[in-house]
């Protein structure tokens, strides 16, 4: 079902520059044996979210990867829910201080959405795409929330 998400080659970059599209399973099978915490999210019964962690530093760094959201759920807060629980799971089981993310520039929805759930840019990396294109991987972070602080 995952594996459907992608509808494009620069749509399974954006979650997996690695894999060959169509992404297969065996693909998908390895990147979720080396990575933390792979989740799934359901709505309905059905699968519409997915996202792990391709680092995660018991106190230190969680990076949260290989986010996508089934063509079908988009829109419609799924992928503000998948992050935020990824988010909360770095700080709550990894005690992470910071959880980062990384988002190509030819990904606008993400470079959008990222900034609306607190992650701000701090670095940018430059990578090849399949056609071996010169792109932008901009690296997010959000610190860990300060405990103690309330607001009224």
């Amino acid at each position: 079902m995952i594996c459907g998400f992608p509808q494009s080659e620069d749509e399974l970059f954006f979650l997996f520059p690695e894999a060959s599209y169509p992404l297969a399973p065996d693909q998908l099978q390895g990147t979720i044996n080396s990575r933390s915490d792979s989740t799934v999210l359901e709505l309905d019964g059905t699968v519409v979210g997915f996202a792990n962690f391709y680092r995660w530093e018991t106190g230190g760094r969680c990076a949260i990867g290989n986010v996508i959201v089934s063509p079908a759920a988009r829109g419609r807060g799924v992928g503000r829910h998948l992050i935020e629980y990824m988010t909360d799971l770095a700080f709550t089981k990894h005690l992470a201080a910071e959880v980062t993310v990384s988002c190509f520039n030819q990904n606008l929805a993400g470079l959008l959405f990222y900034p609306k759930l607190g992650f701000q840019p701090y670095a940018v990396e430059e990578r090849q795409d399949k056609k071996g294109n010169r792109v932008a991987l901009i690296h997010m972070r959000l610190p860990r929330p300060e405990s103690g602080t309330a607001t009224i």
